[in-house]
């Protein structure tokens, strides 16, 4: 063992240090560290939890990347694009992609005998990924679809279902603004309810041939294809891959095809969520503040109530910088207790929230019922390194007080 060591491991010891006037300012530098940690972990795991659930809800209505006609405007009255395209088996070689799917959108009014809404059917084919609508699933069962037959059965949110006050089984007509003005008569099989108003109010999901038969569109036409990846922090990089790809063919008519990704699609969500990460920044900063000024003070302290054994240290020929080992030393234990309760405070706590939901949420407002949680190994990990590096970092100031120590103005009054 380092001499530094066994003189800081002998300053630690809860024996040496009874009575001594450094105890209690250690308890609250330890409590600081401890504290700051447990906040960092929670506020790191609450935001990245709300970033990957809006971003999950978001993709579930819009996947991660759409192939759609160059022409699309802005309303949902799109033009078609041919889904059986020659590039198609190069696009899913691409890394990171794990399915493509038809999809097809129609702008049209829904009319009960007392009430009627304005609403966009999505139609879906058979090769519809049903994850996100099993996992938001409240009611009823989703559409069981064949290549030879349409479904009258469609898939609604609970929002509409309260707004038209349908229930599952329930029957009702859909009218369709053009010419001529067509209508159709839809069976509620399913009821979901993603808590993201802005789409719930808007989305009836359904079977894409009565698209494609309203519109009068071939059978392999569609609005678009949807591309869904297997890690979201690749979307621009898929995205830009899917691109190269795509950009260099024609439609038989002379059009172009468009790739966008649902970052282009909803730039107004993926900002906000972006500001997030911005008061990230600002909490951990704060809570690492604390955390190093109480452990400064603490240091400060201990330097000055030991000033006595740093006069005799220097004249037995210690060096400063050996002197400055052992508060490191004692301090790096001192962090290392707080973060060992930092860490048993903060996964406490979140894991509670995340198994119970203790705390709620205003679903209008957050699109969430409850506070969300994720807790990343990899998060708690950096947090704890970048606690403990900063820290140790910050207290090479107060340490430097150690050389301006002189054996014989200490020694001497003892």
């Amino acid at each position: 063992m380092r001499i530094e060591s066994f003189i800081a491991n002998r300053l630690t010891d809860p024996k040496e240090a009874k009575g001594s006037l450094s105890r209690p300012f250690i308890k609250i530098a330890t409590i600081a560290v401890a504290l700051s940690l447990a906040v960092m972990i929670i506020t790191v795991s609450v935001i990245t939890g709300f970033k990957r659930e809006i971003s999950e809800k978001t993709i579930g209505f819009g996947s991660h990347i759409q192939i759609v006609n160059y022409d699309r405007n802005l309303s949902f009255e799109t033009v078609p694009i041919s889904t059986e395209v020659n590039f198609l088996p190069e696009i899913m070689e691409i890394k990171g992609i794990r399915h493509v799917q038809r999809f097809g959108l129609k702008p049209g009014i829904i009319r009960t005998d007392t009430d009627m809404q304005g609403v966009v059917l999505k139609g879906i084919d058979t090769d519809f990924d049903w994850s996100f609508f099993e996992k938001n699933l409240t009611e009823g069962n989703t559409l069981t679809l064949n290549d030879s037959t349409s479904t009258n059965g469609v898939v609604i949110s609970r929002t509409i279902s309260q707004l038209l006050r349908l229930s599952v089984g329930d029957t009702f007509d859909m009218f369709f603004v053009q010419e001529p003005p067509r209508i159709r008569r839809f069976t509620v099989e399913g009821i979901y309810n993603s808590q993201m108003a802005e789409f719930d109010k808007l989305f009836v999901i359904c079977d894409l041939k009565h698209i494609q038969r309203l519109n009068g569109w071939e059978p392999t036409q569609a609005t678009g294809l949807e591309i869904l990846i297997d890690n979201f922090r690749r979307i621009n990089e898929i995205t830009y891959d899917v691109d190269d790809i795509v950009a260099f063919n024609f439609l038989e008519d002379g059009s172009r095809l468009r790739v966008m990704s649902i970052i282009e699609k909803y730039p107004q969500i993926f900002d906000w969520l972006g500001l997030q990460d911005i008061n990230v920044v600002i909490l951990l900063t704060l809570m690492l503040a604390v955390a190093g000024i109480n452990m400064i003070a603490g240091l400060l302290i201990i330097i000055l109530e030991r000033t006595n054994m740093i006069g005799v240290l220097k004249a037995l020929g210690a060096d400063n910088r050996f002197i400055q080992n052992i508060f490191i030393i004692q301090s790096g234990r001192i962090i290392a207790r707080g973060l060992f309760w930092g860490n048993l405070i903060g996964i406490a706590l979140a894991l509670v929230q995340l198994h119970f939901g203790l705390f709620k949420l205003d679903e209008a407002s957050y699109y969430l019922s409850t506070v969300p949680i994720n807790l990343d190994v990899i998060h708690i990990l950096l947090l704890n390194i970048g606690t403990f590096m900063v820290t140790i970092a910050m207290l090479l100031i107060p340490s430097l007080v150690i050389s301006r120590i002189s054996p014989d103005k200490t020694i001497k009054f003892e």
